[in-house]
């Protein structure tokens, strides 16, 4: 996403540079543009990830303490209009640089993901701690931007709160036919993408489809016990585990449904992603994404968390019916406007303007 508005608006004539700490001299991942400017402050915060609590928050404070000087210098010398945060590592201290910037932060998850993290022990206090401190954060921002109408709801009554989504990051050339006896989920392999649960709905499907495949595009580190699973419910010819690939459309394009058992999410790209390419949506109602995208009955369907008798229900529902498919698949298809790069950017210039006129 932080490539795609970034190449968008350096096609405008606006001067974009992108401030990084961990690059680590690696090349983008995704293309940019060369007017592109990349600043890689060396602060290495991917360095403290194996530490204990203890140590790790000694180091933790050490690393901000050097970001923070060295952000500081370099925002008075660059003198830009807007700086914006994508709630990172920066966001404790950014707000009180007094470059002349207007500051906005952007959150890529949900008001309750740290909540969400089920960790237990001293990191279930720290990630409480941390909720509750984010909500003071955002209201020292010129602007707060969500992903989503229903995360803006958990944040309360704040002013300077604006929606924007994720804009479609591709326009296929084509669409599914959904003629194909397969069903896709794209994730990485954690805890959050709740592939265990879809497994076991599979293993529900297989029963009565068994003539269907399971294909989930990932990497992650539950990907052994997520196979260990297949094994153990005999699903090794029905679902496949596949890397991640970077012309995910084309795998859209020839499967016939999506299916996203996430636990949390900040928005669902996947889901906008698949319904772009045509694809009938199965999804959790988690916080935060699916209800802001999903017309239930009518792109897709949406289940009540960890309800795997139910998911498996819907996706049966659309594998057994091919008009359902086809009905939902072309719903989507108009409801993906909604997400298209020029209406999402036209919001964010008009905040920029907003910013402009001191509003």
């Amino acid at each position: 996403m932080l490539a795609n508005k970034a190449n968008y608006l350096v096609r405008l004539g606006h001067e974009l540079i992108i401030i990084t700490t961990d690059q680590q001299g690696r090349s983008p991942y995704f293309p940019l543009d060369t007017r592109i400017r990349n600043i890689d402050l060396d602060v290495n915060y991917c360095e403290n990830n194996n530490k204990a609590l203890v140590r790790k928050t000694i180091n933790y404070y050490k690393k901000q303490k050097n970001h923070r000087q060295k952000l500081n210098r370099l925002l008075y010398e660059l003198k830009g209009d807007v700086v914006i945060s994508m709630f990172d590592h920066d966001v404790s201290f950014l707000y009180k640089i007094n470059d002349g910037s207007k500051k906005v932060l952007e959150i890529h998850f949900s008001r309750f993901k740290r909540l969400q993290y089920g960790r237990e022990g001293l990191w279930k206090i720290v990630d409480r701690l941390r909720s509750i401190n984010d909500l003071s954060l955002v209201k020292r921002y010129d602007r707060f931007v969500v992903l989503t109408e229903e995360d803006k709801g958990y944040w309360g009554l704040l002013k300077k709160i604006v929606v924007i989504p994720n804009a479609n990051s591709f326009v296929p050339e084509n669409i599914s036919d959904w003629k194909a006896k397969e069903v896709i989920a794209v994730g990485r392999y954690d805890y959050q993408k709740g592939f265990d649960d879809l497994i076991r709905i599979w293993g529900i499907v297989n029963v009565y489809f068994p003539d269907w495949i399971l294909r989930i595009y990932g990497s992650g580190p539950l990907e052994h016990e997520l196979l260990l699973l297949i094994k153990q419910l005999k699903l090794e010819h029905n679902i496949y585990l596949h890397p991640p690939v970077k012309e995910i459309d084309e795998k859209y394009i020839e499967s016939s449904i999506l299916a996203m058992t996430s636990r949390y999410e900040g928005f669902g790209m996947v889901l906008i992603e698949a319904q772009i390419c045509g694809l009938p949506l199965v999804a959790y109602a988690c916080k935060c994404g699916p209800r802001d995208i999903i017309k239930n009955g009518e792109n897709g369907f949406l289940v009540e968390e960890g309800n795997i008798v139910e998911f498996a229900n819907r996706l049966m529902e659309l594998m057994e019916s091919f008009d359902m498919r086809e009905r939902f698949g072309n719903n989507g298809l108009l409801r993906s406007k909604n997400y298209s790069e020029d209406k999402v950017m036209r919001m964010w210039l008009d905040l920029f303007d907003s910013l402009k006129d001191g509003n």
